[in-house]
């Protein structure tokens, strides 16, 4: 597959992309190592072992046994002792999962295992499915994003020396972007508890930029809302299928690409 290279001003030839980039699209084996990705994420929550297990509840049902509750007209739940007077008891149910404050039936338990494995080869399978298919104009534009005509194209390697979020908003503007810039300057209030979790916020995740080696374009980059920018060998599925769903509007530079085939990276 041969493509365009863009520079900040024209067009600087074409490119054939590497052998990674001719991966068949395989959407199932993308969902299951985002999944398995986002569940290595999960930090393990459970309750305390002995929740609800705290207070002496135990009550006697044999006649006429102290601290019983045979013959008094009421269940045979669990109780707390709260006073008493002699024999007589102001006593509340408790312990039992049915009761106020008793413990629950089947907790979440925090010595669960979150994390799953992945094959080596299944997921390197999946970066360069993801790959092929961040090439592929139809697939991306089912994404939603707004793309040029001339999709799919590479960025000249001179972008990398960009140092400020201005001059690298208006290179996305002069290569034709521009739709797709204020599309993703969209946000939503989440509906539910979430907004009072420190996520009230649903942004939209546009476009990712891909560089050779750490440089002043990440930072750049990273500063307009929904841009994302990171260095080739630090590639992951997730980032390349956010949301499980393959077809993410990716540039990559000329010299990522050359780093991609010189060493042989996700074969």
């Amino acid at each position: 597959m041969e493509v365009i290279i863009k520079g900040k001003e024209k067009e600087m030839g074409k490119k054939k992309l590497p052998a990674q980039f001719d991966e068949i699209i395989r959407p199932d084996i993308i969902k299951k190592v985002v999944v398995a990705q986002l569940a290595n994420k999960r930090q393990p929550y459970g309750a305390k072992p002995e929740a609800g297990k705290r207070p002496s509840a135990k009550v006697s049902r044999r006649r006429r046994d102290y601290r019983g509750s045979y013959g008094h007209g009421i269940s045979r739940v669990p109780r707390k002792v709260v006073s008493r007077s002699g024999t007589r008891f102001n006593w509340i149910g408790a312990f039992a999962p049915g009761t106020v404050g008793g413990r629950r039936a089947h907790p979440p338990k925090a010595e669960k295992i979150w994390s799953q494995k992945i094959n080596i080869k299944e997921k390197r399978k999946a970066i360069r499915s993801a790959m092929a298919a961040a090439m592929n104009k139809d697939l991306v534009e089912k994404k939603g994003h707004l793309i040029p005509d001339k999709y799919p194209f590479i960025i000249a390697t001179d972008i990398e020396t960009i140092k400020t979020a201005k001059e690298a908003r208006q290179f996305l503007i002069t290569i034709g972007l521009e739709k797709e810039l204020g599309r993703i300057q969209e946000k939503s209030i989440r509906a539910g508890v979430g907004k009072m979790r420190g996520r009230k916020y649903k942004k939209v995740r546009g476009i990712l930029i891909v560089v050779s080696q750490k440089c002043d374009a990440l930072r750049a980059f990273r500063n307009i809302p929904g841009v994302e920018a990171r260095v080739v060998n630090t590639l992951s599925v997730e980032v390349l299928a956010p949301g499980t769903t393959p077809g993410r509007l990716t540039l990559f530079t000329e010299e990522s690409i050359n780093r991609v085939e010189k060493e042989k990276l996700f074969i």
